[in-house]
């Protein structure tokens, strides 16, 4: 049987922090589906079009990894793509409170599914997607925290 993880986040915007779990994710499992929700209690700073295609060409070499948009539970997109675990990244210790509360649930949901945690790089703990959207806002270089180009990424988010 094919072992597949969804590795599920808002990804606004996706980092190298995020590219680094899928990566080491690969040697794990037979395919690697990142999964962008959509979640009614934030707003978007960059649309989901625009993040799946950057994310798509940042994977374009890796065959086993495939990117879904869902507006579902985590736990029925998972049962739905075939995947038997869910794949997180873990920063901290605050990290590993918040995620174990949506591992339990997820898996109250959909008996079968496995959450399989990774701890972040080293070099990579400090990036998260809310600091980066905060100095991109203000007009700050973010280029080195991303695995594709801000200018590509300007450029689809105004298209």
């Amino acid at each position: 049987m094919k072992r597949i993880a969804l590795f599920p986040g808002s990804f606004d915007p996706f980092t190298k922090g995020h590219e680094d779990i899928v990566l080491r994710g690969l040697r794990l499992f037979d395919e690697v589906v990142i999964g962008i929700g959509n979640n009614a209690t934030k707003k978007r700073y960059f649309t989901l079009d625009v993040m799946q295609e950057l994310i798509e060409r940042t994977f374009a070499r890796e065959k086993n990894v495939r990117v879904v948009v869902y507006d579902d539970l985590t736990a029925h997109i998972a049962r739905e793509i075939g995947a038997t675990f869910l794949l997180r990244g873990l920063r901290n210790t605050t990290d590993f409170e918040y995620e174990n509360g949506i591992a339990q649930v997820n898996r109250y949901i959909y008996s079968e599914i496995e959450t399989v945690f990774l701890i972040t790089s080293p070099h990579l703990a400090p990036i998260s997607s809310s600091i980066i959207r905060d100095l991109h806002r203000y007009g700050q270089s973010v280029d080195d925290f991303l695995p594709y180009s801000l200018r590509e990424l300007d450029k689809l988010n105004q298209s």
